[in-house]
């Protein structure tokens, strides 16, 4: 902002984005994630990136290997692909219908250092797990999705479950959780069973 030029009543002084920044969000929000030149030109003026500099941006990010030059524009790079399909399961989670059962994670070793804690808690986040107590994650078992990889080393345990004792289900075995699982996951079982059951989202 100028000096000597007071700011508007309400007005926000935010840091302007990157032309990188720009063009990384309009991307990563477009599907194909492909736009031509021309497009990306238009686009990009309403964020007060100017042509020159957007095409200054485009040489790097496609020799930082953020983006790949097709016939017709510029295009996600694999590995940004991935960071969008993560974007898009974050903003629009697949569900099913759900049966009962829950995702419950349990942390079974002590002595870890704060990096490390905060580390696993900001992945179990991510795959939208929920802390019920010190060490026990859980969340509805709706949600439409492989098994997610293990985001930790070695220590915890996962199970899935119903909050209720375990028996056996039409077409299923027992559950696991339920009846063979170590007594600090029954502990949790059992205390899920005392509390209400909300309705499940993503």
């Amino acid at each position: 902002m100028p000096m000597n030029v007071p700011a508007r009543p309400g007005a926000l002084d935010l840091r302007p984005l990157s032309a990188r920044s720009v063009v990384l969000s309009l991307l990563l929000g477009t599907h194909p994630p492909e736009l031509p030149v021309r497009e990306l030109v238009r686009l990009v003026e309403g964020f007060d990136v100017g042509g020159s500099t957007l095409r200054a941006a485009l040489s790097r990010m496609v020799s930082a290997g953020d983006l790949r030059r097709t016939d017709t524009g510029y295009r996600l790079s694999d590995r940004l692909l991935e960071r969008q399909r993560r974007q898009d399961d974050a903003v629009h989670p697949r569900t099913r219908a759900w049966d009962g059962d829950w995702e419950m994670v349990v942390i079974t070793a002590t002595g870890r250092g704060p990096a490390e804690r905060a580390d696993l808690r900001a992945r179990l986040t991510a795959l939208r797990l929920a802390e019920l107590r010190e060490g026990v994650w859980l969340r509805p078992a709706n949600l439409a999705r492989a098994r997610p990889r293990r985001p930790w080393t070695g220590w915890p345990q996962r199970y899935t479950g119903p909050p209720r004792p375990a028996g056996p289900r039409p077409g299923r075995e027992p559950v696991a959780a339920g009846r063979r699982g170590p007594p600090r996951a029954r502990r949790c079982l059992a205390h899920i069973r005392r509390r209400p059951l909300a309705r499940p989202t993503a």
